[in-house]
């Protein structure tokens, strides 16, 4: 689904601009004129071909009960320096 605002509708409501690109992009006019698409973070990183980091996914909403498997940290002696 695609919405289709003017850029005064835009500027007036940035909120209602958001809600409706998390349904699908929005398409911002000026003058008539297509001028800008709104699109959420997710969908122009999976448009873009962009990989997901492990810090993003850490930071986002409802991941907090997320497990993660790593590995023990081992601690080595530091190395000598050789002059």
């Amino acid at each position: 689904m695609s919405t289709t605002i003017t850029s005064r509708e835009f500027n007036r409501d940035v909120s209602a601009a958001k809600r409706a690109a998390a349904k699908g992009p929005v398409t911002i006019t000026d003058h008539g004129r297509r001028s800008h698409v709104l699109l959420t973070a997710e969908e122009f990183d999976r448009l873009s071909g962009r990989r997901e980091l492990l810090g993003d996914r850490l930071w986002a909403r409802g991941t907090e009960g997320i497990d993660l498997d790593l590995p023990e940290r081992r601690i080595e002696a530091p190395r000598e320096i050789d002059l």
